[in-house]
């Protein structure tokens, strides 16, 4: 049996905040503007004594032990500000380093949420979403008086695809489908991939059962046009024909799982009742 070990963390300087390094930076600036008064002192105090003659030389000796220690001074500010320069580098580091996690994190954050509830596959809403929006269209509906209907799709013999040319031709078809899907829908409704060759897709704000009628046709023509799959570097040409079953809200079901169970059964007797080839759909009752 195996055991974690701890993670080993080693522990880096940290870099003085901004707000220490800018008081640093007003306490060089203070010595530096204090030594260019001390400076223009002793020059004056030269410039005073070299107008006079003779000039003293305890008073010449004086100026330049003066500006021997303003010199120290200065090499110390110059040495305080390489300091400084090097914590504002180290501090500007830090601030990317931790920009750039905070972005890997938003960025691992959304990956984590689009796979939570969407087919890896396909990109499409998973069940878990597409039920959530189907929940907050429903009550959405019975609050303003309209409907919306559930079209569940299945895809006919999709079955002899993955044995004929193997499960890779099978998934370029689904991910086809789910792009033909994706450009038919409108802005408001939601597409899912339900699970192996199925779909749900979602119409909301109806004025009608018949509009919902006309969508299925609609999907019926987008699902049937040749789809090209390569199997082996050789394109393959194959044609898709969808069996369609809707169920509107409220009549045919007041739950999620009543209104896809009501479409899925539409679907079966659109499937059973069509003719070879046919494209059909059904509507529950």
């Amino acid at each position: 049996m195996s055991t974690l070990k701890p993670k080993v963390v080693t522990e880096t300087p940290t870099p003085p905040s901004l707000a220490r390094v800018l008081d640093k930076s007003e306490q060089i600036t203070g010595n530096v503007k204090e030594c260019a008064a001390e400076l223009s002192s002793v020059n004056s105090t030269l410039k005073g004594e070299l107008t006079s003659r003779p000039v003293h030389p305890r008073v010449v000796d004086g100026a330049l032990q003066k500006s021997e220690i303003i010199e120290d001074k200065i090499k110390d500010c110059a040495e305080d500000l390489a300091t400084l320069n090097q914590a504002l580098e180290g501090e500007v580091e830090k601030r990317r380093e931790l920009e750039h996690e905070l972005n890997a994190t938003k960025e691992l954050e959304e990956t984590a949420r689009h796979a939570a509830f969407h087919d890896p596959l396909t990109s499409l809403p998973n069940r878990a979403l597409f039920d959530d929006r189907l929940e907050h269209g429903m009550a959405q509906a019975k609050r303003h008086g309209r409907l919306l209907a559930v079209l569940f799709i299945d895809l006919d013999n999709f079955k002899s695809i993955n044995d004929t040319h193997g499960h890779s031709a099978g998934d370029q078809v689904l991910q086809s489908v789910a792009e033909r899907l994706t450009r038919t829908m409108r802005a408001e409704d939601t597409v899912s991939r339900h699970g192996g060759d199925e779909f749900l897709y979602l119409l909301l704000e109806l004025e009608n059962e018949q509009d919902a009628t006309l969508v299925a046709q609609k999907l019926i023509r987008a699902i049937g046009q040749p789809c090209d799959i390569t199997v082996n570097e050789v394109v393959i040409g194959v044609t898709i024909t969808p069996s369609i079953g809707i169920a509107v809200f409220p009549n045919d079901g007041v739950t999620a799982e009543s209104l896809v169970k009501s479409a899925d059964n539409a679907m079966y007797r659109a499937k059973q009742n069509k003719p070879d080839h046919a494209r059909t759909f059904a509507i529950s009752r």
